[in-house]
């Protein structure tokens, strides 16, 4: 009886990183605070004086690859706040790169991001702002 309890107890101790990493992984898929976000026409206005580039928002992860339009990039969600979210990504063939997206609104968002497209770096600070329905 005391070496099943000794099996018990090694085992539910050896358990405990596999849970403690199982969680975080399971909410870092969530990214909430962009499914928080209204859906819509959205401006970007960037801090260095480019052109406004307006975008149709449908879930939010639109913020995230504003320098790689492709699908198929592989994402890890650095920081998965209720204001604020961090997704670092890699696009194979395209470069990388890593977006923080700070919530002010469901119609207002901060974004900073940085990383390599075409063999590039870039590095952006912008103003995202809803303005009406997607045409």
């Amino acid at each position: 009886m005391q070496f099943r309890k000794s099996v018990a107890i090694i085992g539910a101790v050896l358990a405990l990183p596999l849970a403690s990493h199982a969680v975080p992984a399971m909410a870092q898929a969530s990214l909430a605070m962009l499914n928080s976000l209204e859906t819509g026409a959205w401006d970007l206005r960037f801090r260095d004086g480019s052109s406004v580039r307006k975008i149709c928002v449908r879930t939010g992860r639109e913020f995230i690859q504003l320098r790689h339009k492709q699908s198929g990039c592989n994402r890890y969600v650095v920081e998965d706040g209720k204001s604020e979210v961090t997704v670092q990504y890699t696009c194979p063939g395209d470069g990388y790169g890593r977006t923080n997206i700070r919530k002010e609104s469901g119609s207002l968002v901060q974004i900073d991001s940085q990383g390599i497209a075409d063999g590039r770096p870039f590095q952006f600070s912008a103003e995202a702002r809803r303005t009406g329905s997607c045409n």
